[in-house]
């Protein structure tokens, strides 16, 4: 099986990744911070050095750097714990249901009020459109940095620097975009929400959030953190304060070594490789007919994801076909279903192509010669 569905999960994994798994599992056995015995202690340094890790890789301190199951965790945390009863919050047209229905939620417990601002293929309008929706309530943005359905990316940049402005707190989802696409903390960014199992090539159960310690963010969840055990109240430092309980110490120390791994093949050679495989699919295509690819040429900048659909087909019976011809892709709404009513693809979504640094031209060319067949058959 091809698997062009990375903007799920990664696979395959880094060898690097799969020894620090193992090594995790055999060696690092105990629990990080909460005994003083030696196996506790060599267990707590590892997962040290694995914040350290991706503290560094976005440019942030390592006691800001949290663990989470994934993105989805870390996010439903940033948003709710940045929340403040009577808030107004801003996200945009292009989001993942990570981030509308948390949102959501706090809007249906009266808790918050929430506008959704349109991204154009206009940097200029988009970030007019979010300027526009602004009020003195308005405390959180949240923007994904790229869209899981078509890899655009929105002006975050520019995004931020109005936030930093107007004293707002920017958050970003960085699920498709980090690893992908270089990102520090330093372009705006007052928390970092992140997947470790997608392009930074850990585990599944593994995330990030990412904060500079500018806004506060009080704990989804109270706790053991091995730390100020008598109190009743949960400790008020990080990343403590946000992390009860046992985090996951294997998926923690894997997520390290994918960190190492993609800094060292570096963020510029990963995306310059998988931009030209998804170019040469987009390419192909075009040039079909009964096939619909969804890319915007006035958009300036897209991750390496390409969404696309035969026409007679829906992107669930395009999927199904490719899968039996040993092609993985996704097909349908992607759980972004505030993206695709803005792509005009509800109901039935589309198909996505997700490649990663390990697919081949010669994976993207059979793919190439498997749609066709498909919908040369109408």
């Amino acid at each position: 099986m091809i698997n062009f569905d990375n903007s799920a999960t990664s696979f395959p994994k880094p060898a690097a990744v799969k020894r620090a798994l193992l090594t995790a599992l055999t060696r690092y056995g105990g629990n990080p911070g909460r005994s003083g015995h030696r196996l506790s202690m060599q267990t707590a340094e590892a997962v040290y050095s694995a914040r350290t890790a991706a503290a560094e890789f976005f440019g942030a301190e390592t006691e800001n750097t949290v663990f989470t199951l994934n993105c989805t965790h870390a996010l439903n945390m940033a948003i709710k714990g940045a929340a403040r009863k009577g808030c107004h919050i801003i996200i945009s047209s292009l989001e993942h249901n990570s981030v509308l229905r948390p949102v959501h939620a706090l809007f249906r417990q009266g808790k918050c009020t929430y506008s959704i601002a349109k991204v154009s293929h206009d940097d200029r309008e988009t970030v007019e459109n979010f300027r526009k929706l602004m009020t003195p309530a308005t405390k959180i943005i949240v923007c994904t940095l790229g869209s899981n359905v078509t890899g655009q990316i929105p002006p975050y940049a520019e995004i931020a620097e109005l936030c930093q402005r107007k004293g707002i707190c920017f958050m970003a989802d960085g699920a498709q975009a980090c690893g992908v696409i270089p990102l520090k903390l330093s372009e705006g960014i007052n928390i970092l929400c992140t997947a470790g199992h997608k392009s930074l090539y850990g585990p599944s159960g593994t995330g990030l959030l990412i904060t500079d310690g500018k806004f506060d963010i009080s704990p989804l969840t109270e706790g053991g953190t091995g730390s100020l055990s008598m109190e009743l109240e949960q400790p008020d430092f990080m990343p403590d304060k946000l992390e009860s309980g046992t985090i996951n110490t294997a998926g923690a120390i894997a997520l390290g070594a994918g960190i190492d791994f993609v800094d060292r093949i570096g963020i510029d050679r990963i995306y310059a490789h998988e931009t030209k495989l998804c170019e040469k699919l987009i390419s192909a295509l075009e040039n079909m007919d009964g096939v619909t690819v969804y890319r915007d040429s006035r958009v300036k900048n897209y991750l390496p994801v390409v969404s696309f659909n035969i026409d007679f087909l829906t992107a669930n019976e395009t999927a199904a076909r490719l899968s039996d011809m040993g092609f993985a892709l996704r097909g349908g709404l992607h759980c972004s279903g505030l993206a695709h009513t803005s792509l005009g693809t509800v109901p039935d979504g589309t198909v996505r192509f997700s490649p990663s640094v390990f697919n081949t031209e010669n994976e993207t060319d059979a793919l190439i010669y498997a749609v066709k067949k498909i919908s040369s058959k109408k």
